[in-house]
């Protein structure tokens, strides 16, 4: 499985390549940021980000992109911009046929450390460890970008079974005249 992990923001935009099947070594494939400058006009921005994820869409071509969930933040600026950076990764996605999953913060902290409380640097150590790598990828938003990948990885094949068993309830209530 190739999934794409998207940490979105305006200002630094993580994003992170990594492949591999739940239950074996993982492997990551790329990582790093798309930049835009905090004084461009918004649109402008948004088109960086856009160009910056596309780039990677087209040089990784994964299976599946993992995109932080949005949520509630003490700074409104702040959650839009997030907001607006996540509803490009999912747009650029959509665009070119490939799933999107959408992972909370605490869903993926506790996917990769065991807790849905660890800090940032206790999930770029997860993802040091997990991934091989020699150092922690700087900044975190690279880092956090290459866990939404890995608790995609893991995530996935559980969250299949539970579509599919409640795909299969419904049908068996459908067959008998009844809505599930």
């Amino acid at each position: 499985m190739r999934v794409l992990g998207v940490d979105p923001g305006l200002t630094r935009c993580g994003v992170g390549m990594v492949e591999g099947v739940a239950g074996r070594p993982l492997t990551m494939r790329g990582v790093g940021v798309v930049r835009t400058p905090p004084d461009a006009e918004l649109g402008a921005r948004l088109v960086a980000v856009e160009q910056g994820i596309e780039r990677w869409l087209d040089e990784y071509r994964p299976e599946f992109v993992a995109v932080e969930r949005v949520f509630s933040q003490h700074n409104v600026r702040t959650v839009m911009g997030t907001a607006q950076a996540s509803a490009v990764a999912m747009l650029c996605a959509a665009r070119r046929g490939i799933p999107v999953a959408l992972h909370t913060p605490s869903e993926v902290k506790a996917a990769v450390t065991g807790s849905g409380r660890a800090d940032k640097a206790q999930v770029g150590a997860m993802v040091t460890r997990l991934l091989r790598l020699d150092a922690p990828p700087k900044p975190a938003d690279a880092a956090d970008a290459l866990a939404l990948a890995i608790c995609h990885i893991w995530r996935a094949p559980a969250q299949n079974r539970l579509q599919q068993a409640v795909a299969a309830h419904r049908t068996t209530y459908a067959s008998k005249g009844r809505t599930a």
